[in-house]
Parts: structure tokens; C-alpha cells; sequence
């Protein structure tokens, strides 16, 4: 099994990355997050890496850090979800943020990843968040939401799109900043109802 590579890139494209390692280039899927920090073609690069064995192909998928790596192996182990959909939800968030979701329940953060639907989200939850309190940096678990990621998340909840409740949420901040959490809301819905 190819637990680490070490080379020189390449080619590099959008969630692949070909590692020239001694003459042989080996192929790697990469979520972005580990796609930004690879160098130009000529570099060297060193990622950590899953073997993923099928019964028709050997794929490698490599990480950046072992943080990185650890949410990804979690994640293929959900019911339901495989590399390719656990590579989307780390190029949707960054693995400290995605830990912090699935420790805070936070459904409506994690369904703001393309391909992640409330069900999955809240498989995803209910299956990892005991497993990844121990896998959490420091002073990850302690930190919630702020009171604008609760009022996005409420209206995320409600039906209404992010980009929408991005704007409603500031809107109703600018106009009152120091508004609690009801009021807030009520003057969100308002600017969202116009």
C-alpha cells in the first residue's frame, strides 16, 4: 500500500495531481484545499496518501496534511459517501472547519457543500461526531458560531438559498448591530421579504 509520495509535479489540474516519483508518474486525486498548495510543474512535492483498491482500479487520493488525510479515511467509512463525494466535502471546506461543523450538529453548514444533502449531512453527523472530537486541534470544539453564522444558518434552514441569506443577514446587521438573535431575524426575514 502507498502511504506517502515524493517527487516532482508534473501536471497539475483541478483535483489532480501527476507526481514524477524515480521516472514513474502516479496519478493522484487531491481535494483543493491540498490542490492550492502544490507548486508549478517542476516542483517538488511531498502528500501523504490513501490507496483506494476497487475491484477495477487502484486510485490514490493525497493530502497535504494528516488532518486533512484523517477526515477524508472518516468519511469514506459513512454509509452512503465514497472518495469522490468525501474529496468534494474537503474542497467545500477546509478540514478544521468541517470538524467544527460536525462537532456543533451544524447541518446547514455542511449542505452548503455541493453534492451533501440534508440526509447526508445528518448521517455525517450522526456517525462522526464522537470520532472526530479526538481528531479536533486545539480549541476547535470550544469555539461556536457566531450570531451572523446562526442567522444564515436559520434561514438556511427556513428554505431560503445562501447567497440570499448572506445578504439578508448583513443587511439586518448593518442596520442594527447589536440586535439579539430574535430581532435580528425578524429584520432578515423583513429585507428578505421585500
Amino acid at each position: 500500500m502507498i502511504a506517502r509520495l515524493s517527487g516532482t509535479v508534473l501536471e497539475k489540474h483541478p483535483m489532480r495531481v501527476v507526481i514524477d516519483v524515480g521516472g514513474v508518474g502516479y496519478d493522484v486525486h487531491v481535494p483543493l484545499s491540498s490542490f492550492a498548495a502544490v507548486g508549478d510543474p517542476g516542483t517538488a512535492l511531498t502528500l501523504r496518501v490513501h490507496t483506494h483498491v476497487r475491484e477495477d482500479a487502484l486510485l490514490l487520493y493525497g493530502f497535504a496534511s494528516a488532518l486533512e488525510q484523517l477526515v477524508f479515511e472518516r468519511l469514506i467509512a459513512v454509509s452512503g459517501i465514497g472518495p469522490k463525494l468525501a474529496l468534494s466535502v474537503l474542497s467545500g471546506l477546509a478540514p478544521e472547519e468541517l470538524v467544527q461543523a460536525i462537532a456543533l450538529a451544524n447541518v446547514a453548514r455542511l449542505t452548503s457543500i455541493p453534492g451533501i444533502g440534508k440526509k447526508t449531512a445528518e448521517r455525517i453527523v450522526l456517525e462522526l461526531k464522537d470520532k472526530l472530537a479526538a481528531m479536533a486541534p486545539a480549541g476547535t470544539m470550544m469555539t461556536t458560531t457566531g450570531p451572523r453564522e446562526d442567522l444564515v444558518s436559520a434561514l438556511l434552514n427556513l428554505g431560503y438559498h445562501r447567497p440570499a441569506a448572506d445578504k439578508a443577514v448583513d443587511r439586518a446587521l448593518q442596520d442594527g448591530p447589536d440586535l439579539g438573535f430574535e430581532p435580528a431575524l425578524r429584520a432578515a426575514l423583513k429585507v428578505l421579504s421585500r
